[in-house]
Order: C-alpha cells, then structure tokens, then sequence
C-alpha cells in the first residue's frame, strides 16, 4: 500500500508542477498579446486629450 501513496504522491506532483507550466505559459502569451494590442507607454500626439 505504501508503494501506491507514493505513486499517487509522485502523480500530485507532477500534475502540479505541470499546472504551475501551463499557468505561467497562458500568463506570457496573454503578456504578448497584451503588449501588441494596448502601449501606454506610447507618448500622446499633439491633437489628443
């Protein structure tokens, strides 16, 4: 039996480990695609507000 908790411990893990993967990849492309779509970082032109 302790060999299965252990199986299922290793399993957690590295479901985990790999949600931990998957949520800092979805953070850096919404980054991508945020950087490409908004810029306020971009100075006003002479006309606007």
């Amino acid at each position: 039996m302790s060999k299965e908790m252990s199986r299922e411990e290793r399993l957690a893990a590295q479901l985990r480990a790999n949600l931990k993967r998957r949520k800092v990849q979805a953070r850096a492309m919404a980054g991508r695609e945020g950087e490409a779509s908004e810029s306020p970082d971009l100075p006003k032109l002479d006309g606007e507000g």
